[in-house]
């Protein structure tokens, strides 16, 4: 993958061609990277240009980003501090020559492993327990919202990702929705997707976009500045 670099004045800006239509602009945490995604033949000036024209929106972002709080490395010990649906628990590590496992119990969350089990191989045993938490709460929130909005998606993923909470593809009516939400409170995997459902009606974050969240969720601007300040996940990031 080639990388070209556009100069911004008071920042730089990555820009990676891609067999689309249009430009698309993200801006990544921890420092707030820029990165333009850009039709193959369009010109290097032309993609310059429309960053330079969107520099408040990347320089909001990068305030953002950050200053969003980052919880500790996660190291998957005995008594470490994990959530579910915003409420702490502490972590219990049991080995066994068993099948691994994830439970919840009172205040606890149980993990079981095999003796000499890594931290990686536990990191994904938890991964995949709240990957299950998420699609085990989504069926009756898709029926209820789904209905409401009068809108079908053919498909929601359910995914670690690193830069977003949730994203729709209107083309395929497809949503993704991060593993993280599990450990928000319950309002906030329900605003986010409310939030990407309404993609399906309207793609772009403009007056429409926002007018329709009104109608549907009237406090949505309170769920989301919730969920923009709780902790996000701590990530290794290269590059």
């Amino acid at each position: 993958m080639t990388v070209e670099i556009i100069d911004l004045g008071d920042t730089t800006a990555e820009v990676i061609r891609k067999p689309i239509k249009h430009v698309h602009l993200s801006v990544y945490p921890p420092n707030g990277r820029v990165r333009v995604s850009a039709p193959k033949q369009m010109a290097l000036d032309t993609i310059r240009v429309f960053a330079i024209s969107r520099l408040p929106w990347i320089r909001a972002q990068q305030r953002k980003v950050r200053a969003q709080e980052r919880e500790p490395p996660r190291e998957y010990i005995e008594r470490e501090s994990h959530y579910l649906w915003g409420r702490r628990y502490l972590l219990t590590v049991m080995e066994d020559e068993a099948a691994p496992r994830v439970v919840r119990q009172s205040n606890r969350i149980v993990l079981t492993v095999r003796p000499g089990t890594a931290t990686e191989r536990r990191a994904q045993l938890l991964d995949a327990w709240y990957r299950e938490q998420i699609r085990a709460t989504l069926p009756p929130l898709l029926d209820k919202w789904q209905a409401l909005m009068k809108v079908q998606a053919s498909r929601v993923h359910v995914q670690r990702m690193k830069t977003k909470w949730g994203s729709c593809n209107p083309a395929s009516r497809s949503i993704r929705l991060n593993t993280e939400l599990a450990k928000k409170p319950p309002e906030c995997l329900e605003y986010v997707l409310v939030h990407e459902l309404a993609h399906l009606i309207e793609r772009r974050h403009d007056a429409r976009f926002r007018a329709l969240m009104d109608r549907f969720m009237p406090r949505w601007q309170q769920y989301r500045d919730e969920l923009n300040q709780l902790p996000v996940r701590h990530e290794r990031w290269d590059g």
